[in-house]
């Protein structure tokens, strides 16, 4: 039954649909992007343009072989905006006669300073106080906050939530398979892949970091610019960011980045995001068909459209939130209503979510208006036994020889 479950999932799942929903992740970030940056634009300004200048027109400059400005365009151009920024803050360029950076906006009682308490937020590299009262070094522990809480409601739209994410997933792994010249995945492997997705959420929930894990889709962007995709570099990696996290300082120089330097980072990298889905459509080979054409643009444009009404009746509390809770804020408050509460608050809440709606829209058309094989673009699997007979495939989709010994048998490790 798991193996007819794969099955019909691997049929299901096309890029027609892959492509609007992971660009709709991208694009329902827009309200945040420069409406956040715009807040500062001295300092968010020369950051978008000089991270298009590292990746556009220096992505051929060569440093001792390495075409060091598309490498390291974001981390570069943070460090030089950060230091600009840190400067101006110094030189009290947002400074403002007798208002404190460090008092909340709410608790302001002069009118003159709340004016300037946005700007101030926004601007200044020392608004966190994080590097005078974060400790060198903190262990996590699991349940560090407390019992999680469930809430039904709030679960089954997670549910959906969840399932985007795996659809993203989905098609990044048969991306990132095309990119390194491998043969592409087996569905079983596709569903490891997101099983172990699922676990590492589970443990994020247990340790309480507030969000979970899913593949990261500029990865495969990374990828193609670095030519690295070797499993050792990746796990040297993650042994680095799992010890700069035990260190508390390390964690007070990211919050010291301004707000409005932060947003015109993420300006470039959601837009990134977009980027990457849209590139799925290479897969189809009839991309441009009216039946894909049609699907795309309805399921995008319906996709920002929709939500953007529910979003309208969001309560007046969520004025003081960040716009990306707007959908959540609009859950309690929205536009239908059906007598009973939970039912309420789950609809208006799935359809104030940008690509949950994109997704349904798409997935709906593109599995019932007719098209062949070629025009939907179906993903080509590979069989587990072409898989299991390869030692060197067997090898790069395997678990690692450790981590399998615990979770599975060996005959397992290529399906």
């Amino acid at each position: 039954m798991l193996r007819n479950i794969e099955i019909l999932r691997s049929i299901l799942i096309h890029p027609i649909i892959v492509a609007p929903t992971v660009a709709a992740v991208g694009l329902s970030f827009f309200s945040y992007g420069f409406p956040q940056a715009g807040s500062c634009v001295e300092i968010s300004v020369p950051q978008i343009l000089l991270i298009l200048i590292f990746t556009l027109y220096l992505r051929g400059v060569s440093i001792f072989g390495h075409r060091f400005f598309q490498i390291y365009a974001v981390p570069l151009s943070v460090m030089i905006i950060w230091t600009y920024a840190f400067f101006l803050t110094a030189g009290g360029a947002y400074d403002y006669k007798g208002c404190s950076p460090d008092i909340p906006s709410s608790n302001i009682l002069i009118d003159a300073c709340r004016k300037h308490a946005y700007t101030m937020t926004h601007c200044r590299t020392d608004v966190s106080n994080a590097w005078r009262t974060a400790a060198w070094v903190r262990i996590p522990y699991p349940l560090q906050w407390g019992l999680p809480i469930f809430h039904f409601r709030t679960s089954i739209i997670m549910i959906f939530v969840s399932l985007v994410a795996s659809v993203d997933s989905v098609g990044t792994y048969h991306t990132a398979s095309v990119r390194i010249n491998l043969q592409p995945p087996t569905p079983g492997i596709v569903s490891r892949g997101i099983a172990l997705e699922g676990f590492c959420s589970i443990l994020a929930g247990i340790w309480g970091s507030g969000t979970g894990s899913t593949t990261l889709t500029e990865n495969v962007h990374t990828i193609n610019i670095t030519k690295v995709a070797n499993r050792r570099a990746v796990q040297l990696g993650a042994v680095f960011l799992i010890f700069f996290s035990l260190i508390g300082k390390v964690g007070a120089i990211l919050a010291s980045i301004p707000l409005a330097l932060a947003a015109s980072v993420l300006c470039f990298t959601w837009a990134l995001v977009v980027a990457l889905g849209l590139s799925t459509l290479q897969y189809s080979s009839q991309a441009a068909s009216f039946r894909n054409i049609m699907i795309v643009g309805v399921s995008l444009f319906l996709g920002l459209s929709i939500p953007a009404y529910f979003q309208q009746y969001q309560p007046e509390s969520s004025l003081i939130l960040p716009s990306y809770f707007v959908p959540y804020g609009a859950a309690s408050n929205g536009p239908l209503h059906t007598g009973i509460k939970q039912l309420d608050f789950f609809i208006n809440g799935l359809l104030s979510l940008n690509m949950v709606v994109t997704f349904l829209i798409a997935f709906v058309l593109e599995n019932s208006v007719p098209g062949s094989r070629q025009e939907r673009g179906v993903y080509i699997w590979s069989r587990p036994e072409d898989i299991s007979t390869d030692p060197s495939l067997l090898e790069d989709y395997s678990l690692p020889r450790k981590l399998c010994r615990c979770l599975c048998r060996e005959k397992h490790l290529g399906v």
